[in-house]
Formats: structure tokens, sequence, C-alpha cells
């Protein structure tokens, strides 16, 4: 031990820029959470969704599902699509091979995997608020993660926080330039990893449990070239599309009456073009990208009692064609706006708890479903000593229900589009260079599968082509198209039909939840009287909303499947129906009312 400390005691260079942290930022939020400078050009927009609500079911498309998986596999594994060569391909290939026979420090262990990513971003970003144009960025980078594994598939030097070296890569097509970008990061890696295998081996010896899976999974080599991805956004019809709109709470006869209360209007579109190249000492050679652009509106204000109430949506397409016209987008804000001071003006929710009936929408399923289930089947590593199978909530949970008997969750990253609406989430070959796999993950309510990357778990030793990562981050397991769907079905009227009814066993009002917002908080959130009638409520918040209540709340979902489209740092797509829960608790939120301003806005 001494003498390899010694041996790395002096690296030649800094470890790389750590992306270890999130990028989050949501429209209309000020807060903006970056874990690295790298990511500081381009934070701004990541994790925007977007839903859609196919006008039919998609029943016919889904059962299609397990020819497309083995269509789409055969095409990946087995051939490349002709390209010319590129330069910079050539010469992370090129790196790879001189680096993989000379990388050894005598006396050492020569690594038994090396890997080489570069991702590309080109990322546009403009930002109008009260009908001006506060921000236009343009940006455009690469940056390289080079991941050394020392040891063996079954016991090498990773951690659950990832492994290698993060640097920038030149910008140009300087071969030159990349390999000896690659050559510093390996190095540096290479060091890195004897270190952390030897004092990994150390911590194991603390441990009499032996680890429950093996620390990398083997992959066959794959082979996929695509076409190169680019921007493609019309920037000056946008711009002045969010200029105006942005100050149509001034402008539009509708809407300006109460322009007095908006304290703040802003309209945004961001446009993304993402090209990552994988290659690996196992022979994969990947170049593949994805582009994805969103157009938002974020209004908001106070109600009289200082409530702060906001309305922040927009829309989401992997094309900037398919982003919603400018009359759609226009009218967007016009019924925002609206909505706005339809809360200022609603009354907060009672102060006593409801416990109770509660339709969630399929806009707030797939939002529930995203924040409460999906976590929790993507499968991280345990930590070191333990039996648990994973970190999830779910670890022991495997052939247990999770759900109502009634429903069945599918991840198909392999669906491109489902009733004309193109799906964020699809991919063919994952980021460690594994191909997409459809996997039924929850059947009548159990569990039966775990998305799994290269890190495999007890009972999952090999990937399912669910290994995915953000812009120089590890790959982690990570769902891609998940879809919710019942056995059993019901209709609109059905749905309302049966939360009446529940409703009058219970001898009371029920709640109808149309959005949400951060913490799963109601945005929308109606009151359901028993002649049927709804009334608008602000102030409220949920308890009890949880595993246990995905579990045994559900007891009714309908036909119509929601689509929620995310352009995150891992693009993400969640489709469900909406939900009914037999029994949530609905209560009055303890947010403190902040003064309202002292004196008016600015006149005319």
């Amino acid at each position: 031990m001494n003498k390899l400390l010694k041996q790395l005691h002096t690296p030649r260079h800094k470890a790389g820029c750590p992306i270890s942290g999130s990028i989050t930022a949501r429209c209309g939020s000020a807060a903006t959470e970056i874990g690295c400078p790298i990511h500081a050009a381009v934070s701004h927009g990541w994790d925007i969704r977007a839903k859609h609500e196919p006008s039919s079911s998609p029943g016919r498309k889904i059962a299609t599902l397990a020819a497309l998986t083995l269509l789409a596999t055969l095409s990946v594994t087995n051939r490349a699509v002709a390209q010319e060569k590129d330069p910079m391909l050539e010469a992370m290939k090129s790196e790879l091979a001189r680096e993989q026979k000379l990388l050894v420090l005598p006396g050492l262990q020569r690594p038994y995997f090396i890997e080489y990513r570069m991702d590309e971003l080109m990322g546009y970003d403009a930002v109008a608020n009260y009908g001006a144009l506060t921000r236009e960025d343009t940006n455009h980078q690469r940056v390289i993660r080079v991941s050394v594994r020392v040891g063996d598939y079954a016991a090498d030097s990773s951690s659950s926080r990832g492994d290698g070296n993060v640097q920038l890569a030149p910008e140009d097509n300087d071969p030159a330039a990349l390999r000896y970008a690659l050559w510093t990061a390996t190095d540096e890696a290479y060091k890195v990893a004897l270190r952390a295998y030897a004092a990994k081996q150390a911590n194991l010896k603390r441990f009499e449990t032996a680890a429950t899976a093996d620390d990398f999974a083997p992959a066959k080599p794959v082979t996929e070239i695509k076409p190169l991805v680019k921007l493609d956004l019309d920037r000056n019809e946008w711009k002045h599309r969010i200029i105006e709109t942005s100050g149509l709470y001034a402008s539009d006869p509708s809407v300006k009456q109460f322009a007095d209360t908006i304290q703040y209007s802003t309209a945004s579109v961001r446009g993304v073009a993402v090209n990552r190249y994988l290659v690996n000492t196992e022979g994969t050679v990947v170049r593949h990208g994805y582009t994805g652009y969103s157009a938002s509106v974020s209004i908001g204000g106070q109600a009289a009692d200082g409530m702060r109430l906001s309305r922040d949506n927009g829309s989401t397409a992997t094309l900037a064609k398919n982003l919603e016209s400018a009359a759609a987008f226009h009218q967007r804000m016009i019924d925002d706006l609206n909505s706005y001071q339809e809360l200022r003006n609603a009354p907060i929710v009672d102060a006593d708890d409801y416990h109770g009936a509660v339709l969630f929408s399929g806009d707030a399923a797939t939002d529930a479903l995203t924040k409460l289930f999906l976590p929790n089947v993507e499968a991280d590593r345990p930590d070191a000593g333990t039996t648990a199978r994973t970190q999830g909530a779910y670890t022991s949970s495997l052939r247990q229900r999770v759900l109502p008997d009634f429903m069945n969750v599918k991840d198909n990253p392999l669906l491109t589009k489902l009733e004309g609406v193109d799906l964020m989430g699809h991919y063919d070959v994952d980021d460690e260079g594994v191909p997409a796999e459809s996997l039924d993950v929850v059947l009548s309510g159990k569990l039966m599968a775990y998305v799994i990357g290269r890190e495999p778990v007890k009972d999952f030793p090999e990937s399912n082509g669910h290994g995915r990562a953000g812009l120089g981050q590890p790959a982690h397991s990570r769902a891609g198209i998940s879809i919710f769907k019942s056995s059993e079905p019901l209709s609109d009227d059905a749905m309302k039909a049966k939360l009446a009814e529940l409703a009058a066993k219970q001898g009371s009002d029920a709640y109808v939840v149309e959005t949400l917002g951060g913490e799963l908080m109601p945005r929308l959130l109606y009151r359901v009287h028993s002649d049927g009638t709804r009334e608008l409520v602000r102030g409220a918040a949920f308890d009890e909303l949880d595993l246990r209540s995905l579990r045994s709340d559900i007891v009714a979902a309908g036909d119509h499947p929601y689509i929620a489209n995310t352009l995150g740092p891992i693009p993400q797509t969640v489709i469900a129906p909406s939900l009914l829960f037999g029994d949530i608790a609905v209560k009055r939120a303890t947010e403190e009312q902040q003064k309202l301003p002292y004196y008016a806005p600015p006149a005319e």
C-alpha cells in the first residue's frame, strides 16, 4: 500500500472537473443548481417537462413493442450505418488502442477496461421578460470523460460515485488536440483507479459479507454510427414570439385589467443538440445524438392575502418544427394568465384535513409516478458490506406487489412515437454501449425487474440497456420511456362516476387535481361537490401520498394515456393514465404568506 501511494502521490494533472452534481432548472424558478462549471452555460432550461394527451388509446401500437425491440436490437448489434470517416472518432479509436497497449505502471496492474466518451453540446437559450428580450445565449462545447477500471469484472476500482476523469475537449476538429486531451485524462484516471482499487480492497476486508453482485458486467461489442445532429431553430421568429408573449399581461385586452397583480411574466425558448461519441476496449464504437427544444411561459404574483401563486408550463419536442405554433404559444400565456387570476380569487382549502378520494389527472399522475415510483426501480449499487439488492425503497420488493394488481409497467426506450407525439426518452443504444431493451418492470402489480446498466445488482447480472449519463457524468441505471397501463381501464366518465360513488360513501365532497408543482404540491386543485360542480381552491398540500398509497390506495385507472416528455440532463418520457386514489389526505399548507408590494407597479 505504501509503495502504491508513493508512486501515485503527485499526479501530473488535476483530477478534472468533478461533474457529479445535478443540473436542475424549472420554468419560473429562480433557483438553479449546477454541479460543475462546465455545465454553467447549459444549465438553463434542463428538466423541462411537456405534457401531451393523444387522441386515442395506444393499445395497438404498444402491442407491437416486442417486435420493435427485436428488430432494433438486431439492427444495432449487426450493422453500422455507412458514414464518412469522422476525424474525432478516429482519433478516439487510435488513442484508445495506444493506451491499451502502453498504459501500465511497473509492478502494478494493467487496466482491464478503458472507455472514452465525448459529449458535444450545442445550445441556444433566449428569455424575454415583461415584453423585452433579457437574455440570449449560444453555447458550443465538448467534454470528454475517460473511465479506467483496474481489477476485473467481479471486483474493480469503481465506486457508486463513478470513476474516471473529466476534461474539456477541443471544440474544433483537431485530432491531435483531442488525442492529447485523452492522453492526459487517461493518465490521471489510471492513477486514480489504482489508488481507488487499493483503498477499496482494504475497505472490503472489514466485512464478513461478500458482495451480492459483480462490480461490472461484460457486454458484447456494438457498432452504431449515426448522422451528426445540429440545432435547427428559427431564432429570429422565436425571439419575436417570446417578446410578444411575455408582454401579453399588459397588452391583451382580455387580461390587462389585472396586469397590476403580475409580479413576473417570462417566456423562453431553448434548444439543445447533443452528439455523443463512445469507444471502449471491448470493441464498441458508437456515435449518436439527439436534439430537444422547449418553449415555456411563466407568470406569477400574490393573492390579496399574500399567498404566492404561479403558472408555469410549455411544450417540448425532439424537433423544432414540432413545437407549438405562434398562435398556440400566445394562447398558452392567455390561458395561464386567466388561470392565475382564478387562483387569486379562489378560496383557501378548508382548515380541517380531508381524508378520502382524490382523482389525479394524467398530468398529475405522471408527476407523482416520476417522483415516487421510477427512482425505486432504477437499480443503483448497494453500499459495500450489505446484503441489499439495490439502494431504492424496492430493494426487497422483487416479485412483490408495488402497484394495484390491474397495473402494468413497461420501459421501452425503442419506442419513437405514440399517437403522433415524438418521445423524448427514445434511444437505440444506451450510454454504456449496450442495445436498449423493452422491459416488463411490473406485471399485474408485481415488481418483476429493475432497469439496469452495467453495474449489476443481485439477481440481475447483466445490463438491460438502461445505463444512461448526463453530460460528462458517469452512467447510472435510468428509465427511458416508462409506460403505465391498466388491464381494467375506465373511461373519463366512468372515472368521474367512480369518484362520485366514493364521495357519496364518505358523505363528503371529493377532490380532483389537474396539475402538480414542486414536491408534489397541487397547483390546480378542485373541490367536487355532490351535484358534480367543481370549485377551484388554493393553498393545499397532500399528505400520505407515498409508496404505500401507490400500492394500496389506487382503486381505478383511466384509459387515456398522457405523455410527459422531460428534456433534462437525461431525456425521459413517462406515459400514464389518470389515477383514482381512494384515500389521500388533503390539508392546508403551512407556507408563510409574504407581504404584498408596498406600492403599485410602474404606470404605462
